[in-house]
């Protein structure tokens, strides 16, 4: 009741808040409040500001985005939408599907949007051949992050396989150290779960299980064992991970209270805002087993309609969202790699290098997976039914074998 009230007093404050937007404003719905995210999200205020347009902000707490949904749907059922709003994956389509959002095929078409950005990426920005939203970046999901100092006082090499990455969280824990950093949230215990079942069944696996909501896959010994190893990653964090944000997990990697965090690439931001330089004082590498996947979300800005055309406040929005210079600049800070495929990873550190070029290579093998932790493998319905069960396993009140048969179900009724 606490929470409800919580959200439902926020949804009032932007209400209110609203109806003082000026008309060469944009007000921006969105849920980066972390330190290196709020760096991120300043590069577009300030590319903004430079036109003139100024800023108005609206953020809601919450890594998921899910407390954000609920303001924007109090916004829109008012009338009262504000003019963008970050969103993932099928959260766009479903907006769309409602009519909601606006054209900006005349924007994509002078900037040539189709030709830069990946084909996956279109299939969340774009409804019944409608450009409806500007991909911000490329997120992927399967990243490990480990406070070099701790790996090096402890002989521990980067795992390239599960056995490996077993061996070294056993040596951390003898140690006396946390071996995984990690914040007892459903979507943080999804993220890692993406990870974990992509490294165990590999792709052809990952996509029957969670794209194609294959009854065999989701059902089967492959999966049971996937939740096995969910038990072990239990296992390995300490007894206040319950309810703790991502980016107060990845501070314990960074202050070396912890070794390794299983986190999205959206972690490195928190590094470089800390002070930290990858390579030196902190290490990113995939997951082991998943060395030649990527699993993905997009972080894109959805234009809600608010006339006939689209306002010359969304329009220079979209344009700056996709320009190159942008792109590179939000995606150097914010520690995902750009949207657009013709960027330069000059300015770029060297795991957004290695990002950048294990995107390019996971697209052209077509292993590039859209995450089911992140809202890009199938609707909210299937996926906010999939963490319940993947919680609740992790909290110990299944085991796997109990799980698998949860998660089977937990699809059949919400497909």
């Amino acid at each position: 009741m606490r929470k409800f009230t919580t959200m439902m007093t926020a949804a009032a404050a932007l209400l209110a808040a609203g109806t003082a937007v000026k008309a060469e404003d944009v007000e921006v719905l969105h849920w980066w409040t972390s330190g290196g995210e709020a760096a991120a999200l300043n590069v577009l205020k300030e590319d903004l500001e430079g036109q003139g347009i100024g800023w108005q902000d609206m953020p809601v707490a919450g890594g998921g985005g899910t407390q954000a949904m609920t303001v924007l749907r109090a916004r829109v059922t008012s009338g009262n939408p504000p003019t963008a709003v970050q969103m993932l994956g099928f959260d766009i389509l479903d907006w769309a599907n409602e009519g909601a959002l606006a054209d900006l095929n005349i924007q994509a078409g002078l900037e040539g949007w189709d030709d830069v950005v990946p084909e996956a990426l279109q299939a969340f920005a774009k409804h019944d051949g409608k450009w409806v939203s500007a991909p911000v970046n490329v997120h992927s999901t399967n990243w490990v992050w480990a406070n070099k100092a701790v790996l090096d006082e402890l002989g521990i090499a980067v795992p390239t396989t599960w056995d490996e990455f077993v061996a070294a969280l056993e040596k951390v824990k003898a140690a006396g150290k946390t071996p995984i950093a990690h914040g007892g949230q459903a979507w943080q215990d999804a993220t890692v779960f993406d990870a974990v079942a992509m490294s165990t069944g590999g792709p052809d696996f990952y996509k029957a299980a969670f794209i194609d909501l294959d009854e065999d896959a989701l059902g089967s010994d492959t999966m049971k064992e996937a939740f096995d190893r969910m038990a072990v990653i239990r296992s390995h964090v300490d007894d206040n991970f319950s309810g703790r944000d991502w980016n107060l997990a990845t501070a314990m990697v960074i202050n070396g209270d912890a070794a390794f965090q299983m986190m999205g690439d959206w972690a490195k931001g928190e590094f470089l805002n800390a002070g930290k330089t990858p390579d030196q004082d902190f290490l990113c590498f995939r997951f082991p087993g998943t060395q030649d996947q990527v699993t993905f979300n997009a972080d894109q800005f959805a234009m809600f309609a608010q006339g006939p055309e689209v306002g010359k406040e969304q329009a220079a929005l979209a344009t700056a969202i996709l320009s190159p210079s942008f792109q590179s600049a939000f995606n150097v800070v914010k520690g995902s790699v750009p949207a657009r495929t013709d960027v330069s990873d000059e300015a770029f550190d060297a795991c957004g290098k290695k990002g950048m070029a294990d995107l390019k290579k996971a697209a052209g093998s077509g292993n590039l997976y859209g995450s089911m932790a992140h809202g890009h493998a199938n609707p909210a319905s299937i996926k906010n039914a999939m963490y319940d069960v993947i919680t609740a396993h992790f909290n110990g009140e299944y085991d796997s074998a109990t799980a698998v048969d949860e998660l089977v179900t937990a699809v059949q009724i919400n497909k």
